[in-house]
Formats: structure tokens, C-alpha cells, sequence
């Protein structure tokens, strides 16, 4: 790209949702535009005290039509092959090779899970141990083993996409919990709009019943330890997450492309910001006021809608909170959304699900009611052409995108 050429326009054409609560792109919608809070669907007896937002119930071999191949994926590579195929639908790209074959790939993914029986083998041993350093030494050195096997190695999703669904073109994986989400979508945008590529498949899955996450987030003190309760009302203490399944992928294209097929496009990515700190006090506001500060010019002063990923871990989710609040400094009216009270926490998915919302929302040229009744969710009144994601992990990575609508061109969604 010269510097005098124009950045191609990032096209969303085709989305594959699944959540706890539906599956699919209208299944959502109307979840979440019933004119109330939404309902919520909390299982808070599988992994007791903790609750979690389960994989609605979906069949599988409607995108995976062998079982041979869902047999050897572990669930959350089922989640995401099934989400991966539900956007190649949307987008009229199933079963076309000869635009598969030009699709690239970008998966957000997480490690495999660990063995559990070993885990609380060890811990339950160096509780009672006569010296429990000597005892966690030996047992590290001779307990622990590989425990990624092969049906969670984070490549093998990126795979079983590229053989289920016949996606042949490039393809990378990005590792790190929310920011993993916000690289891959991040990677995606930039390249077309560098014009170096015009059709991706990019996004991530998480699977929420796994007693390995649950330890890992207690013993940092960053999961919710009550009964259910939305993001904003998680105050208490060091607050803390509810995991939630999710599989989320898009089909970003380039206009050019998109047009040259005839497809018509849900929204258009305008940016894709992604940073990181130490997470010390006031760090992530810091980098939210530069983000912001970069994507303003292309916001009008009045009613902003605003997605944000917040986790309910304390004190960030305070803290991103006040951020939004401060907006009304600026001039600006912020009308802002927890997706997370409804969806959970999907760790690398997290991001995708809030641009897929995004551009939902935008197709249909309005955006969402109140999602608790915690009174911080204010009533949007604006109009509804351009939707502000913002999205801090639970531990690092603090990510801000604008999604709006494309000029001249007819939306999915329009009625």
C-alpha cells in the first residue's frame, strides 16, 4: 500500500455465534431485545460454589457431519469448528473452494487442560506433608507430565477448521487470554487494510466447565465466589469472573471483495487497538485514554454506545467503569453494556463476541437495552451507526475497537 492510497474498508459479511444462551446471529438478537434485561443461563451446581454460563445445546453434526472428527476434538475445538462453520454459512462461503481456498485463518486459542487428577493429587499431598517443599519438589519432578494432549493442542483448532470446512488458505494461532482475541481480530483488519489479503476467518472458543481454569482463577483471587450476579454488582471484595462458553468467528473481507461477490456486509470495522500493562493503578486507563484519543476523529461529540468485555475482577472492572463514566468530559453522552453479565467471561473468545454483538447491533440500526438493572447502564439515545468496544482481561490486555456502518451500501439486517 502507497501512502497516498486509501486503506481498504474492513467488511464483517458473515458471523457463527454460540453461546449460553443460542446459537446464531438472529437467535441472539432476540435474546437480547426482549425490551428487559436479558435472561441469563447460570449452572451453579456442576462446578459448585462456582457458577458458570454452559455451551447451549447444539447439534454437531450439522457443521461437523463426521464423527471420526468430532471424536477427536476436544470440546472447545467442537465449539469452535461448529462456530467456525455457522460463519462460513452466514457468509454464503460454505462449500465454495474456490473462495475457501483464498481464506485466510487466525484463530485465538488457549493452551490445552491440564490433568487435573494430577493437580489435585499434588495439592491435596502437600497439604498434609511432613515437609511440604521437599514433597512439591519430588512431585514436580516426578508427577507432573505433558498434560496437552492432543485432542486441545491450540494449533489442532486452526486445523480442524482448515480440514472440516476446507479453509486452505494461510492460517496462524494467537495464545493469550482476552488480548489473544483482540490480536487475532486486530492482525485480520490491519492486513486487509494494508491489502494484503481480502477474506479471513478469524476469532476463538472457550469451554467453561473446567476445573483446571476454575483452580487457576482461585487461587489468584479473580473468580466469583457467590451466586450469580452481573458485572457491575461483582463490588464486593476483589470481585471476581463467571466463565462462559463461547464460540465466536467472522468473516472479515475486504469492500472490493465483498462487493465483487454480491455480499452485503453486517458492519465495518473502522480500528482495532490492542496494548498491555503490569495492571498497576491507573495503567489501563492510561492506555484506554490513548486509544480513545486515536479513534475520537472519527466519533461525533453526543450519545455514544459502548460494548465493554469487563471481567467483574476488582479493582479494573471499577476502574474501566470510571473510564467509560469520564467520557462525558469529553462530550460525549456514554451508554455502555457488560456483555459479560450475560455471556460470561470467554477468555480468548471474549472479543470476538463483542464484535460480532457490535455488528449485530449495527445491522439491525439499534442498539441494545440495559443488561442488569444496576442503573449504570443508561437508556441509549442516539442514533445507531456506530458501536464503541472496549475490552480489558481479567489479568492483561486492554483492547478498544470502533465498529460502524459502511456509506452507500445496504446492510444485512436492513429491513
Amino acid at each position: 500500500m502507497t501512502m497516498e492510497s486509501v486503506p481498504d474498508e474492513v467488511w464483517v459479511t458473515g458471523i457463527g455465534l454460540v453461546s449460553s444462551i443460542g446459537e446464531g446471529t438472529e437467535a441472539h438478537w432476540q435474546h437480547l431485545n426482549t425490551g428487559k434485561p436479558p435472561i441469563v443461563n447460570v449452572d451453579e451446581e456442576t462446578l459448585a460454589p462456582f457458577a458458570i454460563h454452559p455451551q447451549v445445546e447444539i447439534d454437531l453434526g450439522t457443521q461437523i457431519p463426521k464423527r471420526g472428527d468430532q471424536r477427536q476434538m476436544g470440546s472447545w475445538q467442537r465449539l469452535g469448528t461448529y462456530a467456525a462453520g455457522l460463519a462460513l454459512t452466514d457468509a454464503d462461503l460454505a462449500h465454495k473452494p474456490e473462495f475457501l481456498s483464498e481464506m485466510n485463518l487466525v484463530v485465538a486459542a488457549g493452551a490445552g487442560r491440564r490433568d487435573e487428577a494430577v493437580d489435585t493429587e499434588i495439592l491435596e499431598g502437600y497439604e498434609n506433608a511432613d515437609n511440604p517443599a521437599a514433597f512439591l519438589n519430588e512431585s514436580l519432578s516426578n508427577e507432573l507430565r505433558p498434560t496437552l494432549f492432543l485432542a486441545q493442542l491450540t494449533n489442532l483448532l486452526a486445523g480442524n477448521i482448515s480440514i472440516v470446512h476446507g479453509v486452505t488458505g494461510t492460517s496462524r494461532t494467537v495464545m493469550g487470554e482476552e488480548i489473544g482475541g483482540i490480536t487475532a481480530l486486530q492482525t485480520a483488519t490491519r492486513q486487509i487494510q494494508g491489502g494484503q489479503g481480502n477474506l479471513f476467518l478469524v476469532g476463538g472458543a472457550y469451554f467453561s466447565e473446567r476445573l483446571d481454569m476454575i483452580l487457576t482463577l482461585e487461587m489468584n483471587d479473580a473468580i466469583w465466589k457467590h451466586p450469580y450476579a452481573p458485572v457491575w454488582a461483582r463490588d464486593e471484595g476483589a470481585g471476581g469472573t463467571i466463565l462462559g462458553a463461547a464460540g465466536a468467528f467472522l468473516v472479515l473481507e475486504s469492500r472490493q471483495h465483498a462487493e465483487a461477490r454480491g455480499a452485503k456486509p453486517y458492519a465495518r470495522i473502522n480500528s482495532i487497538l490492542g496494548d498491555r500493562c503490569p495492571r498497576n493503578v491507573g495503567e489501563s486507563t492510561a492506555i484506554a485514554k490513548t486509544q480513545f484519543e486515536e479513534l475520537r476523529k472519527n466519533i461525533p461529540a453526543g450519545p455514544l454506545a459502548i460494548l465493554t468485555g469487563a471481567s467483574g475482577i476488582q479493582p479494573a472492572t471499577n476502574e474501566e467503569r470510571l473510564f467509560l463514566e469520564a467520557l462525558i468530559e469529553e462530550g460525549f453522552e456514554p451508554a455502555y453494556r457488560a456483555y459479560g453479565s450475560i455471556f460470561g467471561q470467554s477468555v480468548e473468545a471474549h472479543f470476538p463476541v463483542g464484535v460480532a454483538l457490535a455488528a449485530m447491533a449495527l445491522s439491525k440500526g439499534k442498539f441494545y437495552q440495559p443488561f442488569d438493572t444496576s442503573g449504570y447502564e443508561k437508556t441509549y439515545t442516539g442514533d445507531s451507526r456506530q458501536i464503541l468496544l472496549n475490552c480489558w482481561g481479567g489479568w492483561r490486555g486492554e483492547g478498544m475497537a470502533l465498529i460502524d456502518t459502511p456509506s452507500n451500501t445496504n446492510l444485512r439486517g436492513a429491513q
